[in-house]
């Protein structure tokens, strides 16, 4: 049996390695011109990539038959959430490649790989190690940005308000594709509760003994979920295209209201309000640190955005399925 997590430490391609790769998935010679972590410094084109971070995306950019390009290639990291075996990580990086490209506006998969046992090539499947998933490479700043932005300032602008309705536009779309499987919105309702991304994982993540929260008040948390797991049981018929992880930290803005979403989760199909309340908490959180309230700037963003998805959707039965999200 492999040993996994020396598998993740002992990672070493080769430029070489990464060549051949690259020119299998893009049908031609590739000549590597760089490469470097998202965000950090550019470099020249390397020999070997040492200590690869598993986690951490790293920019590929590349030349084939005259055109430059650029990827992203990432990992995921092995600790906790679920994704504690290859396997785990594997089917999320499968079903992401698998339905990144299905969803509007979203960053393409260009393709799904694994390194091999001994951490020094790359794959497209078959004897692989550990999975990737290499998207094309978007330029633009992250929505947090704008959020940071406004809290230091306690004020926004025109755009501010609407990238909002940008936002909120966009879950209106993608919500209005409905699918009939009463199935799988009761199993997406019982991962809510139990997956090891959501409120069980979630929970179990916490170190013991915490100064502001005891044992028994997480137990009744998980109680209260389950009872809500069986109240949402009963609304099948809201299953609907989701992205299952829209927060202002997968959402890339390019000029104006443009932007494209990132790193799709969980799932095609689930329930509306799990998209709807994972972008507008970030509004009480920012809200909550600026004011100790939902107040100001950001209860107009707050209520902008809810307004106007349930003036657009007229779907005011989320109202009574949102609070476990």
């Amino acid at each position: 049996m492999v040993d996994e997590s020396k598998n993740l430490q002992n990672s070493c391609f080769s430029e070489e390695a990464l060549k051949k790769y690259l020119s299998s998935v893009y049908g031609g010679d590739v000549e590597i011109c760089g490469v470097w972590r998202l965000g950090g410094e550019k470099t020249e084109a390397i020999r070997d990539l040492k200590g690869f971070g598993y986690g951490v995306p790293y920019v590929i950019k590349f030349k084939v038959r005259g055109e430059v390009k650029r990827v992203v290639l990432e990992t995921m990291r092995p600790e906790g959430f679920g994704h504690d075996f290859v396997s785990d990580r594997a089917a999320v990086l499968l079903w992401q490649h698998s339905a990144f490209n299905k969803l509007p506006r979203h960053v393409r998969s260009v393709d799904v790989g694994a390194f091999t046992v001994n951490g020094k090539g790359l794959k497209s499947l078959g004897d692989c190690g550990e999975f990737f998933i290499l998207t094309e490479y978007v330029e633009g700043t992250l929505y947090h940005v704008d959020l940071d932005r406004i809290k230091a300032a306690g004020e926004m602008t025109p755009l501010d308000e609407k990238r909002c309705l940008a936002l909120s536009d966009y879950l209106v779309q993608i919500h209005s594709v409905k699918k009939e499987a009463p199935w799988l919105y009761v199993r997406r309702v019982r991962e809510l509760v139990g997956h090891g991304e959501c409120i069980m994982g979630l929970l179990d993540s916490y170190p013991p003994n915490l100064n502001f929260i005891q044992e028994c008040d997480l137990i009744e948390i998980e109680r209260d979920c389950v009872v809500w797991r069986w109240r949402l049981k009963r609304k099948a018929h809201r299953l609907s295209q989701v992205h299952g992880d829209f927060h202002p930290w997968n959402i890339m803005f390019h000029e104006g209201a443009d932007f494209t979403v990132l790193d799709r989760s969980r799932g095609e199909w689930g329930e509306p309000a799990d998209d709807v309340t994972a972008m507008t908490i970030n509004y009480i959180f920012y809200s909550l640190q600026k004011y100790g309230e939902l107040a100001g700037v950001f209860e107009r963003l707050f209520r902008l955005f809810w307004e106007n998805y349930l003036l657009k959707t007229n779907d005011w039965e989320i109202l009574e399925v949102v609070q476990p999200f």
